[in-house]
């Protein structure tokens, strides 16, 4: 299986998450948003941390770069983390308009940024290293944390 299919079915796989936390707080249920807030947020940081402990070590290490792509993405994962520790603050008190402003921004931030993993890194990464020898490990860290 290639980098990119495998990477890029759990994006999809995030995404769908964010929507089911999305619509439990459009429809006030508090608790299904806080548990559907959890699976996202362990799912989306079970996705960094493969991609920051396994894939961007080993792209660095064959293609030399270690300011490219992968710098972009780590910088990205951060703000990603911040708007997702912004969501739970929201959701904890309860405040669907913060929520919403959250929501909007992390949904276009999560969609540029899996353009750009999906139609840049992912194919760079699937030419120089090998696919079948990174997918276990990768899968593993997935695994780890609870991600499907």
């Amino acid at each position: 299986m290639s980098i990119k299919a495998l990477l890029s079915a759990d994006h999809q796989q995030c995404d769908e998450r964010f929507a089911q936390a999305e619509a439990a707080v459009a429809s006030h249920d508090w608790a299904t948003a806080a548990s559907g807030l959890r699976a996202l947020t362990r799912g989306l940081e079970a996705h960094f941390l493969a991609e920051e402990e396994i894939l961007f070590p080993a792209f660095e290490q064959a293609s030399g770069m270690s300011t490219g792509p992968t710098a972009v993405m780590r910088l990205e994962h951060g703000q990603i983390r911040e708007l997702l520790e912004a969501l739970d603050q929201a959701l904890a008190a309860k405040e669907d308009e913060a929520f919403a402003g959250a929501v909007e921004t992390l949904l276009i931030l999560l969609q540029q940024h899996n353009q750009k993993e999906e139609n840049i890194l992912y194919p760079m990464c699937d030419r120089l290293l090998d696919p079948d020898s990174l997918a276990g490990a990768l899968r593993q860290r997935l695994e780890a944390d609870g991600n499907d």
